[in-house]
């Protein structure tokens, strides 16, 4: 599956790119929340499933893109710096800790249970608040240090590099 960039954004562009994965993000929180809610009143059907279909394809194939992407360009750029490196080590960890509260509210989606109701709702709440801090952090410190730290030819590598784990190819 190939995510679309947020028009006006491209791999020419990997923080402008990244910024638009946050907001997918939140989109993508924000359809597992009013999944929630959707469930508690209209059980499993065809909107809940395709709801769930969504949010399992988003943090089933682009969320971890996008982890991989931070850890190997954004967050090394940052090693040598006394304040951001503690963060950036928090924020590798948070990523290690997202996917360990994504497994078990993966099953729960997969199977849309209504006995399971209340364990999903608590699950997806956790799995939101988790990644509050965690974006605001990389949108407010992070990828601006990072930003300001790489130069042109060392961005449009990151880029190209970014392209190639989704399975596309450009050229520097």
């Amino acid at each position: 599956m190939r995510i679309a960039p947020k028009p006006g954004s491209s791999y020419q562009q990997p923080f402008e790119l990244l910024a638009a994965c946050h907001e997918r993000i939140e989109r993508s929180l924000s359809l597992l929340a009013r999944l929630c809610t959707h469930l508690a009143t209209a059980g499993p059907d065809a909107v809940a499933r395709d709801a769930t279909r969504d949010v399992l394809r988003y943090f089933d194939v682009a969320a971890p893109l996008h982890h991989q992407d931070e850890e190997l360009h954004v967050f090394p750029a940052l090693a040598g710096d006394p304040v951001l490196a503690p963060i950036c080590a928090r924020l590798r960890a948070q990523h290690c800790e997202i996917e360990a509260q994504w497994r078990p509210l993966r099953a729960l989606l997969q199977t849309l249970d209504q006995a399971e109701l209340p364990a999903l709702r608590r699950a997806a709440e956790a799995f939101a608040r988790l990644h509050d801090e965690h974006l605001r952090s990389e949108n407010e410190l992070i990828f601006p240090a990072a930003r300001a730290l790489l130069d042109d030819a060392q961005s449009r590598a990151m880029g190209v590099e970014m392209a190639a784990r989704r399975g596309l190819k450009l050229t520097q």
